[in-house]
């Protein structure tokens, strides 16, 4: 009976375990040095690195990464194979040193905040086939240099996951789920922690000047360059996005004008049933599967308009929070300025 009492309390413990929600994710200070190091060296393309760590309760503790060497010129089939065995020969050395090699997720570089597409979203699914939960964290030089740690956590939503596997976003799905593009992604409080030995060293290391550079590039004027890329990504956006909306009114036209077609064939055929039965002859049916005209029109994906829409918020709220940033730093130059 003991023994089925502690089963029983387990099974229970670790099933709640399952359904705790993630929180948040604590960051070592030294990984995201690391992603911060590899993105800067490659900032002329986009790499991606594995991320090591343990599942705790509510909290993703990333403790450790390592990059993914670049594709470079290799056959896909190749590169994907030696990309598997260099992942696997390295968490095989990080286990033989005793290191965290339980995988958590994956972090990739991003240009202006242009992360939101079809290939994270599979590369999630991918993940999520073999690890319970798992966070990507996106990390963008081009913002970082402006002052600010351009970094965040993405985790799909549930409810989205479910979708997807099943490959239905027509309009009745998506009404019938309740789902918007906002619910695609959803972010994860990033929080960065150091042990105490480490905080300990940057104490004696840290300089009797209280400014950084991070607080000088805080103070840069310099917004058009940053700001016309943003608006030139967000053109291009809206372009995409008139061009998924004109498939959509591609559809509906082809969908009335079969309705119409349809209505014309019934009431040729339901004249013709009315002449069939006045002659004693036997009715036609009134559906002909062969007919061309019932053929059913597929609708398109919107799924592809979801993320250009989310990419195009995130395009805004970037461009908001950036110039509200720089009125702040033009007011307080003219402050200085007067005195």
């Amino acid at each position: 009976m003991a023994q089925i009492g502690v089963r029983s309390f387990a099974q229970a413990a670790a099933s709640e375990e399952v359904a705790a929600p993630l929180r948040s994710v604590q960051i070592d200070g030294l990984v995201v040095l690391k992603i911060i190091k590899h993105c800067k060296e490659c900032s002329t393309a986009l790499v991606t690195g594995q991320l090591l760590g343990l599942d705790i309760g509510s909290v993703l503790e990333v403790t450790n990464c390592f990059p993914f060497p670049s594709r470079g010129t290799e056959e896909e089939d190749e590169a994907d194979a030696d990309g598997a065995n260099y992942q696997l020969e390295m968490m095989r050395c990080l286990r033989e040193v005793n290191v965290d090699n339980n995988t958590v997720g994956w972090y990739q570089s991003t240009l202006m905040g242009s992360f939101q597409t079809v290939e994270l979203i599979e590369t999630f699914m991918n993940y999520q086939e073999n690890i319970r939960r798992c966070v990507c964290i996106i990390y963008d030089p081009e913002r970082s240099g402006q002052g600010v740690l351009a970094m965040k956590a993405l985790k799909l939503q549930d409810t989205f996951m479910d979708l997807y596997k099943s490959n239905d976003f027509t309009g009745e799905k998506l009404r019938e789920k309740n789902l918007t593009w906002v619910d695609i992604f959803e972010e994860i409080p990033v929080k960065i922690s150091n042990s105490a030995l480490v905080s300990s060293i940057m104490a004696e290391l840290e300089t009797d000047s209280p400014v950084s550079q991070g607080d000088y590039d805080r103070l840069v004027l310099s917004t058009n360059p940053f700001m016309e890329k943003n608006l030139e990504f967000l053109i291009d956006c809206m372009d995409d996005l008139s061009m998924e909306q004109q498939k959509f009114q591609y559809y509906y036209r082809n969908l009335s004008r079969q309705q119409s077609q349809q209505q014309a064939w019934l009431q040729k055929r339901r004249a013709d049933n009315m002449a069939r039965k006045a002659a004693g002859e036997e009715p036609l049916p009134e559906e002909d599967p062969s007919n061309p005209v019932f053929k059913p029109i597929i609708e398109p994906s919107r799924l592809e308009s979801y993320l250009i829409t989310n990419q195009v918020s995130n395009y805004c709220d970037q461009i908001k929070g950036f110039s509200g940033q720089s009125f702040s730093k033009l007011y307080l130059m003219e402050g200085v300025h007067k005195s």
